[in-house]
This record gives structure tokens, C-alpha cells and sequence, in this order.
């Protein structure tokens, strides 16, 4: 029976895959200019890990929502669902939840995961290069840390 489970999980993964991806991203949403700041008064930045930046993240949530299709499995935002977990929280099933380990995670895969029944391809069975990894990782890190 689990053997059967994880048989089907696997193909409602590669049909999901299929749905995902290619050249029909969602449109990118326009750039809005962030209000201004009181007088003296500086906007508080979200402390990124070493390495990472703004432009990463923001790329991150692209690849994210479009050709990484990793919204099929964690949903829109990360919320997660019945094949992959929230990634919004500080509750980590198959990592320490850095910025490395995440890194690392997606690259890899998760070929037996610690609750779901979706096991994850490396780089989520898309084709995205080692640099959208990073900048999805980066995403994702700032989802559980208080983006």
C-alpha cells in the first residue's frame, strides 16, 4: 500500500510538472514606488543572508511562480498543501531552514520526505539553472523570515 502511495504521488507530480513551466509565465505584476519615508526616518530592511540581495529574492519569486512551477506542489506564496509544506513558517521537515540548507534542498531534491506524500525532484523536476536555484532559495528564505 505505501508502495502505491508513493507510486502515485510520483505520477501526480509529473503531471503536475507538465502543467507548469515553459514560456507561459504569469504576467509580472508592475513595479510600484515604495512610499516615502517620514523625514528622518528610514525604512526597516530585512536583514538577507550573506550573498543574497533584493534582486535575488524578487527573481526568486519569478522563477517561483513561473518556470521553477514550484507553486504547483507549495502553492501560491508558499502556503504549502497536500504534496509540500508551508514555507511561510519556522517549522523545517527536511532542513535547518538556511539560506544554505535550502539551497542545497532544491538542487537535491527530496526523495523521501519527512511528512508529504510528493517526493521533490532536484530543482523540482524544472529546468532552471544553479543561479535561479539560488535566487528561488533566496525567495523562499525570506518567506519563513518575516519578508
Amino acid at each position: 500500500m505505501k508502495d502505491l502511495m508513493r507510486y502515485t504521488s510520483i505520477l501526480l507530480i509529473f503531471v503536475l510538472a507538465s502543467c507548469g513551466g515553459g514560456d507561459s509565465a504569469p504576467p509580472a505584476e508592475e513595479a510600484q514606488e515604495p512610499a516615502p519615508a517620514e523625514e528622518g526616518m528610514a525604512a526597516p530592511a530585512m536583514d538577507l543572508p550573506e550573498g543574497v540581495t533584493a534582486a535575488m529574492v524578487a527573481e526568486g519569486e519569478t522563477v517561483f511562480t513561473g518556470a521553477g512551477i514550484c507553486f504547483t506542489c507549495h502553492l501560491e506564496g508558499g502556503v504549502g498543501g497536500p504534496l509540500a509544506p508551508d514555507l511561510t513558517d519556522d517549522v523545517w521537515l527536511n532542513i535547518d531552514g538556511s539560506y544554505e540548507s535550502i539551497v542545497q534542498n532544491i538542487m537535491t531534491g527530496v526523495p523521501e520526505p519527512v511528512e508529504h506524500p510528493g517526493l521533490m525532484l532536484p530543482k523540482g523536476g524544472a529546468p532552471i539553472t544553479d543561479e535561479q536555484v539560488n535566487a528561488v532559495a533566496a525567495y523562499v528564505w525570506t518567506l519563513s523570515n518575516g519578508s
